[in-house]
C-alpha cells in the first residue's frame, strides 16, 4: 500500500530499503482517491524508531493512508531531536477539529507510576474523550491500553514487581472475529510491562470481548462489538531487537532485570533472539485496517458518529 507520510521523515529511507511503498505528500496529492486519515500519537521515548516500526506494519493493504504524528504535549523528548518533532509531529490542538477513520495510542515506558501521577495524564484523559468523537476505530497498545480500560471503565492494573517481558504463546479465543482472521490458534507476541488487568476484571466489562490470551501474560487483545475500540496489551510493533535493547538498558541502569521469556536461545542473552511473532503482528494491523476501519468508517467524515457504546460520559 502507500503511505503517504511527510516529505525528508527518516523513516522514508527505511521503509523504501525494505521494499516498502511509501509515498511523499507531492505524490499522494496527485491520486483521485479517498485516503484514510490515521493518527498515530507517540508516547514512546524514541519516536523515530516507533515510527518505523508502525509505518511498517500500516503498509500491508491497497489503500492510501494519510499518517499525522500527534505529540502529547511541547515538553522536549528524551531521546528524539527537537527539531524532528518540529517538523514531523503535530500539537494536539492543531488536529483537535479533524476526524480520524483510525487513531494509534503507543505504550509509554511509565514503569510504576500511577495514572494520576503522569505529567500528561490530564491531556491524555481529554484525547481519549476527543477520540470517542472524532474517530471511527481507536489501537490502544500497552500502557495506552491499560490506561483506556481505566478511564472508560474504572478498572485500574495491578503494578508488578516483576516485569513480564518476553515473547509469549497466546490462544485465539474468537476465531470468528475479524481482528483474527488468518491467525493460527496458537500464536506470539511481545509484551513488556509492569501493569496487569486480571482477566476477570475484563470479563467484568460486558462491552468489551476478549479474544486472545496467554497463560502466561494474561489477556492480550481485548475489542468492542462495534469495532470503535480495540486493546492490546502486548506489542505487536517491536522489531526484532527491541526486548534485547531494552534489556541491555535496564541492565546498564543497575535494574537486575529479568532475562525477557522465550526470546533468546537458551535463556541466554549472548544468544541471538529468536523472532516469531511478525507475521501476526503484520497481519493484525491489516485486519483492524481493513475490518475494523475501512468497512466500517463512513465515506464522509463528517459524518462520523460519537461512540457511546462507554460507561463514561465523554459527549
Amino acid at each position: 500500500m502507500p503511505i503517504r507520510i511527510p516529505e525528508y521523515l527518516p523513516a522514508q529511507d527505511v521503509l523504501l530499503g525494505e521494499n516498502i511503498f511509501a509515498m511523499t505528500s507531492s505524490r499522494a496529492a496527485q491520486q483521485d482517491i479517498r485516503p484514510l486519515e490515521v493518527g498515530i500519537l507517540n508516547l514512546m521515548p524514541n519516536k523515530i524508531e516507533t515510527e518505523v516500526q508502525l509505518l511498517r506494519l500500516l503498509s500491508n493493504t491497497p489503500l492510501q493512508i494519510n499518517v499525522d504524528f500527534i505529540r502529547i504535549d511541547d515538553v522536549a523528548p528524551k531521546n528524539t531531536p527537537q527539531s524532528h518533532m518540529e517538523a514531523f509531529y503535530h500539537q494536539f490542538s492543531d488536529v483537535a477539529s479533524k476526524k480520524y477513520d483510525g487513531l494509534i495510542i503507543t505504550g509509554a515506558p511509565l514503569a510504576h507510576l500511577q495514572y494520576e501521577e503522569v505529567k500528561y495524564w490530564d491531556h491524555m484523559t481529554s484525547i481519549l474523550d476527543w477520540a470517542n468523537r472524532h474517530v471511527q476505530s481507536t489501537l490502544y497498545l500497552c500502557w495506552a491500553a491499560h490506561a483506556a480500560i481505566y478511564h472508560f471503565y474504572g478498572t485500574r492494573r495491578t503494578l508488578l514487581e516483576n516485569k513480564v517481558c518476553g515473547v509469549f504463546e497466546h490462544r485465539v479465543l474468537a476465531p470468528n472475529n475479524e481482528l483474527l482472521r488468518g491467525f493460527d490458534p496458537c500464536f506470539y507476541a511481545p509484551h513488556s510491562r509492569y501493569g496487569h488487568i486480571d482477566v476477570n476484571q475484563w470479563n467484568s466489562i460486558p462491552e468489551l470481548e476478549i479474544i486472545a490470551q496467554s497463560e502466561q501474560s494474561g489477556v492480550y487483545i481485548a475489542a468492542s462489538e462495534d469495532k470503535r475500540m480495540v486493546f492490546v496489551t502486548g506489542h505487536p510493533e517491536y522489531e526484532g531487537q527491541t526486548l534485547h535493547e531494552e534489556y541491555c538498558r535496564d541492565c546498564d541502569a543497575g535494574l537486575s532485570p529479568t532475562v525477557p521469556a522465550n526470546y533468546y536461545p537458551q535463556n541466554d542473552p549472548d544468544n541471538e533472539p529468536v523472532v516469531k511473532w511478525r507475521a501476526h503482528g503484520s497481519l493484525l494491523f491489516t485486519n483492524w485496517l481493513n475490518y475494523f476501519v475501512y468497512q466500517t468508517t463512513p465515506f464522509d467524515l463528517n459524518q462520523l458518529a460519537v461512540n457511546s457504546k462507554v460507561k463514561k460520559d465523554t459527549k
